[in-house]
């Protein structure tokens, strides 16, 4: 039974190693990958964000400039989100719900709200960017889990080959029930 247990040891030790070797691996390549396409999309930062003038490489840089995003939006919405907004343009140029009362275009079709498409398109590119950073944050987390299996896969390799379920060799004084033996 002592051996199964020794063995089992051995076993999980060696798929610890084994996982948190995968985790670090699956965990970098993750978190190159992130900076790499951030890089590809060559996102420079406006004068206004944290990083004015530099490239948008990582995923604290995404967050942070979807963040400033943000703010340009509501800015040119005058404070109104996409919901708060009219879904079409009256013939003065004001937001309006109200279908009837909106301008027409040379079909007659009402003219939209070209500032919902800015809060649309916003919403879409902060939401990319924002999974960037999320991104990058897990697969950082998977590099932390993936050394801490490493270590425990480790530690279970020390215990299991250092024979620490093997019962150690007692003194005559331990055998003899801790009395001194007399001759």
């Amino acid at each position: 039974m002592r051996r199964l247990i020794e063995l089992g040891g051995l076993l999980g030790g060696i798929v610890l190693v084994l996982f948190g070797a995968a985790a670090i691996f699956i965990g970098a390549t993750g978190y190159s990958e992130v900076r790499d396409s951030l890089r590809q999309e060559r996102i420079i930062g406006t004068p206004d964000s944290t990083i004015p003038g530099q490239l948008v490489d990582t995923g604290d840089e995404a967050r942070a400039f979807a963040d400033v995003m943000r703010v340009h939006t509501m800015a040119m919405t005058g404070g109104q989100t996409y919901s708060e907004m009219g879904r079409f343009i009256d013939g003065g140029g004001k937001p309006t719900n109200d279908e009837t009362a909106a301008a027409k275009d040379a079909n007659g079709q009402p003219v939209e709200n070209g500032l919902r498409q800015v809060w649309v398109t916003e919403t879409a590119l902060s939401t990319a960017l924002n999974t960037a950073y999320m991104a990058e944050r897990l697969a950082l987390f998977g590099i932390i889990v993936g050394i801490a299996l490493l270590l425990s896969g480790i530690g279970f390799l020390v215990l299991a080959l250092g024979g620490t379920l093997r019962p150690r060799a007692m003194t005559v004084t331990e055998i003899a029930g801790g009395h001194p033996i007399t001759a």
